[in-house]
């Protein structure tokens, strides 16, 4: 695989920053107390990966009626307020960050705003090039749908056949292998549960890994 990629796209929640249980926790907290009974895992499995605007049809479904306006300013409030004392980075993503040279983007389903946050707590806030890529806000269809992806190729100048995208759920990984782009699925996260690396192969992921240093090891160099 070496010198096969001219960027690596980083999906966010779960692959930069180890918040994919903070954010479930939280999102199924919140619908416990709105009568939408939902634990963490039952959070995990129909949420993670995808934008609010996708998620939202979702719960209101289950709910059988409107999600009220203000759990999503909630859900945000009591995330950041939680990362400021609990978010930490997963393990090996600095020190990968630091030991590569090829270009690199964010392309995440998350807000800019929560994911300038941790990159500035991780300390890696210009270590990125280009702009944050969020599907809340840069593209009409978010993952897994590949729009997100390719967005962030076209802004970036780079042909996606080009790109590595490493992401964490299946609904990231099946976006960047419509994209076109050779896929890792990451199993790194404090969220990852059993079962979840086949989960991840099942969606299309080139390769799986369980830490960022067999990332490594697949680009070589």
């Amino acid at each position: 695989m070496t010198g096969r990629y001219d960027l690596i796209v980083f999906d966010y929640d779960g692959v930069v920053a180890d918040s994919e249980l903070l954010n479930n926790l939280v999102l199924s907290e919140l619908l416990t107390e709105t009568g939408l009974a939902t634990s963490l895992d039952d959070a995990l499995a129909t949420y993670m990966g995808k934008r609010w605007l996708d998620c939202l049809p979702l719960i209101e479904e289950r709910l059988g009626g409107p999600c009220p306006d203000h759990v999503h300013g909630e859900w945000t409030r009591r995330c950041h307020e939680r990362a400021a004392a609990e978010l930490r980075p997963v393990a090996g993503f600095v020190e990968f960050l630091a030991a590569r040279g090829e270009r690199r983007c964010i392309a995440s389903s998350s807000p800019v705003s929560w994911i300038e946050m941790g990159l500035e707590r991780f300390g890696v806030a210009t270590s990125f090039d280009g702009p944050i890529f969020s599907a809340a806000v840069h593209v009409a269809r978010g993952k897994p749908h590949p729009d997100l992806f390719l967005h962030a190729a076209a802004a970036m100048d780079i042909d996606p056949a080009r790109a590595l995208v490493i992401e964490d759920t299946p609904t990231g990984v099946r976006a960047g292998v419509a994209a076109g782009m050779t896929v890792v699925g990451l199993c790194a996260g404090g969220h990852i549960r059993d079962g979840h690396l086949e989960r991840l192969q099942a969606a299309g992921a080139h390769h799986v890994v369980k830490r960022f240093a067999e990332v490594a090891d697949l680009l070589g160099g």
